[in-house]
């Protein structure tokens, strides 16, 4: 494995970056950047509202023409309360495995990207390589959209997007979407001995969970056998709400999420739960107490992606790495807005099992990160060889 020996000293510096989702990124990204300075890379920042967090672009080779864009995403998930083997944040190579938190999801792919930045410096290039990185992907897709919205409007967009995520290095070419919300129960506080004088907000919340229980079956009957489960799923994860158990709780909080399949529209989920919720629950809750309200507030959203429209990409791609068949995962990533947001064909494909990923002693194998390095100077010899 001699070859791969910068890119796990990449990866490892990665890994050493704790970028979990509630950290800034900027040391990791700062780290990037000098190491683009050093091949004369030069690479735009797009910064969160405080100035904390920040998504990156970078582009090598022609800007007059369409070419292939590579990304991933900079934050990990939290390691508190998991029983790891080693420190995650000090990545450590056995038995044929790297270990450390974010080695599959997704700095793997990353630092092989990184490692290849020689190569493309120095590249007779065709057609341009664009390397993005962004943040705030484990919390819904969140962070990425600066960037999104920047490539929407570019006049000249890249031929397609290669999100690395974990996939085994199946081809992916089609995944459900996310809605994560929170619903908010205002009730009336009173004594739990006089009923009549309050409005409990959690037996109004358990009438609202009764509702998603009876709507997340409902969703069952409409099925596509791509996936794993083959339907849109409902989850209600965290509730809070009460004071004591003498007194009538006058505040519920809900969060829950779905994640629709391709084709589904989220927003008629949504104003069906809504309409329940204002028409059937909130009524018992005014009758003692008119001031009650249920409110909703959006946490996240990112899209599903479509097959259809990276018909050309998933073509490429399957020649470039063998590949006799593409795969529909029930995962989000951040493929479905560069789709559907930036107007980009997107595909998925990276090194790492989705298996692995946000749990303790998580970790990529060699001979994974070695068929997504195959894949990258593949790539590469593309964009050399085509206008």
């Amino acid at each position: 494995m001699q070859s791969m020996d910068a890119s796990l000293s990449i990866i490892k510096n990665l890994i050493a970056f704790p970028t979990i989702s509630q950290n800034s990124n900027l040391d990791l990204i700062a780290y990037v950047r000098e190491l683009l300075a050093e091949h004369g890379i030069t690479a735009q920042l797009f910064a969160n509202e405080d100035g904390t967090k920040a998504n990156l672009l970078a582009s090598i080779g022609p800007d007059d023409r369409p070419g292939i864009l590579l990304s991933g995403h900079s934050d990990v998930v939290p390691v508190a309360g998991q029983n790891w083997s080693s420190d995650p944040f000090a990545a450590e190579l056995r038995d044929g495995r790297l270990y450390g938190r974010g080695a599959c999801d997704m700095k793997g792919f990353i630092g092989l990207v990184l490692a290849l930045l020689p190569r493309l410096a120095r590249a007779d290039l065709a057609m341009p390589v664009h390397i993005a990185l962004s943040y705030d992907e484990e919390v819904g897709c969140a962070g990425v959209r600066s960037l999104v919205d920047h490539l929407a409007h570019l006049p000249i967009k890249p031929r397609f997007a290669l999100i690395g995520e974990p996939t085994d290095m199946k081809l992916v070419t089609a995944h459900k979407g996310i809605c994560v919300e929170r619903t908010t129960i205002i009730g009336r506080a009173a004594h739990s001995s006089l009923p009549d004088e309050g409005a409990n907000a959690l037996f109004a919340a358990g009438a609202f969970l009764g509702y998603l229980d009876a709507l997340a079956q409902e969703l069952r009957a409409h099925q596509d056998a791509r996936f794993e489960p083959p339907f849109t799923s409902i989850n209600a994860g965290r509730m809070t709400g009460g004071a004591a158990v003498n007194i009538i709780a006058d505040r519920a909080v809900i969060d829950w999420e779905f994640r629709p399949l391709p084709g589904i529209d989220p927003d008629q989920i949504l104003d069906r739960v809504k309409s329940h919720a204002q028409k059937i629950i909130l009524p018992r809750l005014q009758a003692t107490a008119p001031e009650a309200e249920i409110s909703f507030e959006q946490i996240a959203r990112a899209p599903s992606l479509e097959a259809d429209g990276s018909e050309d990409a998933e073509k490429l791609m399957r020649r470039l790495i063998g590949a006799n068949e593409s795969h529909a995962v029930s995962f989000t990533t951040e493929a479905g807005l560069f789709q559907k947001v930036s107007g980009i064909p997107a595909i998925v494909i990276g090194p790492g099992s989705i298996e692995q990923a946000h749990k303790p002693d998580e970790f990529v194998s060699l001979d994974q990160l070695q068929r997504a390095r195959s894949m990258l100077e593949a790539l590469i010899d593309y964009a050399e060889a085509r206008a």
